[in-house]
């Protein structure tokens, strides 16, 4: 089974060494996974929604069923940044919060995390790591 993006989160933090942390991060290497991390160390990609976890119901089924996954929703996450797309900021706010009600807990909280750029502050993962890991992603100039 596919790891949910908190559980390769996890794992990349767990890791002892840098070297670890770039292989681990190679190895689950998604289009999502590299989203999140844009998302949160690309100083260049501003969020426009408002900072901290938004009121959203918290989907309590049980893991590995009735959720979506991250890896799924990350094509729709352009909207909620700068120069993503035209939408108005009800909608915006609106698909957010419908998108964390579908994700499994972990999952809605590494995006709120991303979204406000602190997944180094939970996870001991760096933007050096990142940079390393994936040499072919071009920083800045996104927003």
């Amino acid at each position: 089974m596919k790891l949910l993006m908190h559980e390769v989160l996890q794992k990349v933090s767990n890791a002892k060494t840098k070297s670890e942390k770039i292989k681990l991060l190679r190895e689950y290497n998604t289009q999502a996974l590299r989203s999140l991390l844009i998302i949160n160390f690309d100083d260049s990609v501003i969020s426009l929604l408002p900072d901290g976890e938004p009121p959203f119901k918290k989907n309590e089924a049980p893991l590995g069923t009735e959720h979506t996954k991250l890896e799924k929703e990350a094509r729709l996450l352009h909207h909620f940044f700068k120069g993503g797309s035209s939408i108005s900021q009800t909608k915006r706010e609106i698909m957010f919060i419908q998108m964390l009600e579908g994700l499994q807990v972990d999952e809605a909280n590494v995006l709120i995390l991303a979204k406000d750029k602190k997944l180094g502050k939970r996870w001991k993962i760096t933007k050096q790591c990142v940079e390393e890991a994936f040499p072919q992603i071009q920083w800045g100039g996104r927003s």
